[in-house]
């Protein structure tokens, strides 16, 4: 009854922590990054969507932004819509101007809006976080109230379409989203990139696309690719004659800044290592609202129950499962799991992605974990026969100095590190009663701790059925690399024996697979002040690691730093280069088939 309420007590407690870190978005930027990864894989960018940058090459040819920028574009708008049956479907503007200018500049952008119905003129919201009270009279704080707005200068405005041109970017600083529409004091406004496709629409005859939004208005939307994935083409290329006005007949052209300094550009989903210009994002968006590829969160308290229901039931499952069928059931979940999110991605709702998953997988490891409570309960009796981790000589030579002190910290040495486990531990574990489980376990342990010990080597820990060890540590020890594969190969050696006792009494083989690795790697006491070991930690131990988990039954793998220095006395066979997981570059590996302290004397 008591393990009853204790699975049951863990799949709450379960529960409830899927719940808050759902519904509070605890992981909203790794969630966010690996959802890019999945679903920004580009979308095809429509051909009647033209850029029109004022680049380095713009700069270059007229001098300062600011010294050029309406009278260039007065020449811009004259030029697009000279010919009225050649004339882009819209022009819009990525360029704020708010300010009065030079009257005859002015003056001639004027001329050439009143003669066109075409043109949208960005403008600006200026937003700030204020709390305000809901419906039910609870507090939030509005991150898009607006504070005031800049509006194209006034003998501009009822000439022109003017349209916001905010960016929003995430709470991890990555524009995925756009406001559809905004309100103030009594005006609709539509976002710069939703004013231009809903112009274009218009222009075609075709129906205007509805994308769906949260509360805030908002809707995230899908990128076409890496930035210049859009036709763009030069602001001074266009005005001195290089592109005709048919060129962007129909079409819808985007006027934006390209050059470095006018500093509009921002991390985007599907480029997370290089910016993107502003004007690029407003295509993107019109792009994505053309292509009807907006989506929508699915709602955090909904997504957060849901979440929190499933992770409950699957931490009970797990819990009265084996080990097995618990991990296939999990696998299944998972699986399923990822591709509803991507379903329902495709259907235009976002999900949280990672939250679940992570959960599902600490659960099926604390279920199996505590499915192997008693045999690790046995496990901890028989190493606690051992109660000295070292060989009892160097545990004298530790007592005779007198500066050695029990402390916490660590210092760099050079080691040399092994590591052994049973093959097919787990699966013989569920096979054999629990006592001749501890029976194997305890032979194996005595055969591994005595192989190390013969060869001065320290027994660092036991971790289940894996044991480790170090060499040259914490005192200086001579040879110690052989002796490290000197120890392995002892434990090869003694295994057969071994084998063959336990195949007869229990009908069962026991098999190495060894890792043997050198290198520096800080040793010392790790803990705290009331609990502490003496342990090796580091890249090297690491390896050791992985070369002992891709050794297969009766093999032992070392690496080639441990090669060159006991090539003298051992044959191998080398294995080759493998890649181990967690290091970016692959180690060179060899087998081991037999050792000889004497030598071999010179080798073919």
């Amino acid at each position: 009854m008591k393990k009853h309420l204790q699975k049951i007590l863990i799949a709450l407690g379960t529960m409830v922590i899927t719940f808050l870190l759902i519904f509070f978005q605890a992981f909203y930027g790794l969630d966010k990054l690996v959802a890019d990864a999945l679903f920004q894989t580009g979308q095809t960018p429509n051909p009647n969507i033209h850029i029109i940058a004022i680049d380095e090459k713009t700069l270059a040819a007229y001098g300062s932004f600011a010294t050029w920028s309406r009278e260039k574009s007065a020449e811009l708008m004259a030029f697009l819509n000279q010919d009225k049956d050649l004339a882009p479907a819209v022009v819009t503007f990525d360029i704020l101007f708010t300010e009065e200018g030079e009257e005859a500049v002015d003056a001639a952008m004027i001329q050439a809006a009143a003669l066109n119905d075409n043109i949208v003129m960005a403008m600006n919201m200026r937003f700030k976080e204020v709390p305000k009270r809901d419906e039910k009279g609870r507090i939030y704080y509005d991150a898009y109230n607006i504070e005031g707005i800049d509006l194209p200068i006034p003998s501009l405005r009822d000439l022109v379409t003017p349209a916001y041109a905010n960016t929003i970017t995430g709470k991890d600083g990555y524009v995925r989203q756009s406001i559809r529409s905004l309100n103030y004091e009594g005006e609709t406004y539509n976002s710069l990139a939703y004013e231009t496709y809903a112009r274009y629409q218009e222009s075609i005859g075709a129906p205007k696309y509805e994308p769906k939004v949260d509360e805030d208005r908002l809707f995230s939307f899908l990128y076409t690719g890496r930035p210049e994935s859009f036709d763009v083409v030069s602001l001074v290329d266009v005005l001195e004659g290089k592109f005709p006005q048919a060129y962007f007949a129909n079409s819808m052209v985007l006027v934006g800044a390209y050059a470095l300094g006018m500093q509009d550009s921002y991390a985007t989903a599907i480029s997370h290592g290089e910016q993107m210009n502003g004007v690029e994002i407003h295509a993107n968006i019109i792009n994505a609202l053309l292509n009807e590829t907006t989506q929508v969160s699915a709602g955090r308290g909904k997504m957060a129950v849901l979440s929190a229901v499933i992770a409950f039931l699957a931490c009970l499952a797990f819990h009265y499962m084996k080990v097995l069928p618990a991990g296939l059931t999990g696998a299944a979940l998972i699986i399923g799991y990822i591709f509803a999110v991507k379903f329902v991605y495709g259907k235009g709702y976002i999900m949280p992605l990672i939250v679940l998953p992570a959960i599902l997988v600490i659960v099926y490891i604390e279920a199996v974990v505590e499915g192997y409570i008693e045999e690790i309960r046995r496990r901890r009796k028989i190493v606690g026969v051992f109660k000295q981790y070292m060989a009892p000589q160097i545990v004298d030579e530790i007592s005779k100095q007198k500066d050695f002190s029990i402390s916490l910290g660590g210092r760099k040495r050079h080691i040399a590190a092994l590591f052994v486990d049973i093959r097919g531990f787990t699966t013989m574990s569920e096979i054999l009663d629990p006592e001749q489980v501890v029976e194997i376990l305890n032979e194996y342990l005595a055969l591994t701790t005595k192989s190390i010990f013969d060869n001065n080597g320290t027994l660092d820990k036991f971790v289940g059925d894996c044991t480790m060890a170090v060499f040259n540590s914490p005192i200086d020890l001579d040879d110690y690399v052989f002796r490290a594969v000197n120890a392995a190969w002892a434990m090869k050696v003694g295994s057969e024996p071994l084998s063959k006792k336990l195949e007869e009494k229990f009908g069962r083989t026991v098999h190495f697979g060894i890792g043997v690795n050198c290198g520096d790697a800080v040793v010392g006491n790790i803990g705290c002040d009331f609990r502490m070991d003496y342990t090796a930690i580091g890249d090297t131990v690491n390896t050791a690691a992985r070369l002992e988990a891709n050794a297969k039954a009766s093999q032992i793998l070392i690496s080639q730093q441990v090669y060159d220095v006991v090539k003298d006395r051992v044959k191998v066979t080398p294995i080759g280069e493998i890649p181990l997981k967690g290091k970016s570059v692959g180690v060179f590996v060899y087998q081991v088939d037999d050792v000889n302290p004497n030598g071999y004397g010179e080798q073919v």
